[in-house]
């Protein structure tokens, strides 16, 4: 089959984490035999900032890193119509123009032969309804939720109809251990700033116990202002900016420790949704400390794939155990990669993927309250 995936970039994962899982499911889909190709918008927002801070370098190592994958950049006279014409899946993701998401609908409608989807992998459901509720979704014939809970507000707010639950997850060709690598440090974060919906978690649960407990630790990530440099300087962290993301691995591999601190709207409003790092770290087989956040669907096992710290005093002791038990720090690495091979890495994905397809082609027309009961 062929697949076309409207990204809002493959190229550039600065700030913009579903460029990693989108990697992942075209690898995969590729070496099943599928072609898989994405288009990205002229100027887009990733992209730009990543070029205006480290120039035109990442761009040129992403098709060097990987060469198996494919992407067009589209413009305001590009021909969507005719890129559609020999497609047999076409997935239209969130940060897509709503214009685009409407006209790609109507290309469906009007004799388009392709599935189609829409992929949701943000909290914009909650924090910005009417951005979402404004989408035009009538001619899409299911959309891909990154969570339960999201899926679930999808169907209550009648916006589409067959609605799954897909998660993101690790690219585990790239996201493994490598114990070769020499450690040199203590704990390792990566993670961006997150337009301060996070900002007194980064302080409770990264700066104070790192400072604290004296570590040498380190933070990865892009949009920090200058008052969470001048404290992660303070506390002794050391602040190293973009990381390509093919990179973070062996970044892990240098550090004994690294944590997930969840963004608030997902804590609050989307519980059960974990960001990609998660899944990448735990495949790297690091052990991973949690800030506080409800695995309602049981993804993992908390407890014994990770630890979590229910506030900044647990951190440090979670962080003191690990970084002085080595058996503990093996355990940790050993459970949790064993959860992702088990369950979580885009061969899973594109299985479910596959399987909600040839669903859509046996089922017919069902309203949502139908396709809520038959996800149950």
């Amino acid at each position: 089959m062929r697949f076309i995936f409207y990204t809002h970039s493959l190229m550039s994962d600065w700030n913009h984490g579903n460029a990693h899982f989108m990697r992942g499911v075209m690898r995969d889909l590729i070496r099943r035999g599928h072609d898989a190709v994405a288009l990205e918008p002229e100027g887009a927002w990733s992209r730009e900032n990543l070029v205006r801070d480290q120039g035109t370098a990442p761009l040129e190592r992403f098709r060097a890193t990987f060469p198996d994958l494919e992407t067009r950049i589209y413009g305001a006279d590009f021909d969507h119509e005719a890129a559609l014409a020999d497609a047999d899946v076409v997935v239209v993701h969130e940060w897509s123009e709503p214009s685009l998401v409407e006209k790609i609908g109507r290309v469906r409608r009007h004799g388009g032969r392709f599935a189609l989807l829409f992929h949701d992998t943000h909290h914009r459901a909650v924090s910005a309804e009417k951005d979402i509720g404004g989408l035009d979704l009538q001619d899409y014939d299911g959309v891909l939720a990154f969570g339960e809970t999201l899926r679930r507000r999808y169907l209550e707010a009648g916006w589409g109809r067959n609605v799954l639950t897909w998660h993101e997850a690790a690219d585990t060709s790239i996201f493994k251990p490598m114990p070769d690598v020499e450690k040199t440090g203590d704990l390792v974060w990566i993670g961006n700033w997150g337009d301060d919906e996070r900002t007194a978690e980064i302080a409770e649960f990264l700066v104070a116990p790192a400072r604290d407990l004296h570590l040498t630790a380190t933070v990865h990530g892009v949009r920090y202002p200058q008052s969470a440099l001048a404290s992660l300087a303070e506390a002794g962290i050391a602040y190293k900016g973009w990381i390509a993301n093919a990179d973070v691995p062996e970044a892990f591999a240098r550090y004994r420790v690294t944590m997930h601190i969840p963004r608030r709207p997902y804590v609050e409003n989307l519980p059960g949704i974990p960001t990609i790092r998660v899944f990448e770290a735990l495949a790297c087989g690091i052990p991973l400390i949690s800030a506080p956040w409800e695995d309602c669907e049981g993804l993992f096992r908390p407890g014994t794939d990770f630890l979590v710290a229910r506030n900044g005093e647990e951190m440090r002791q979670h962080l003191r155990r690990v970084l002085t038990d080595k058996d503990l720090a093996r355990e940790l690495a050993v459970t949790g990669r064993e959860r992702i091979l088990a369950r979580h890495t885009c061969r899973h994905r594109v299985d479910e993927l596959l399987s909600f397809l040839a669903d859509l082609g046996d089922r017919p027309e069902a309203d949502h309250a139908t396709t809520a009961e038959a996800a149950e």
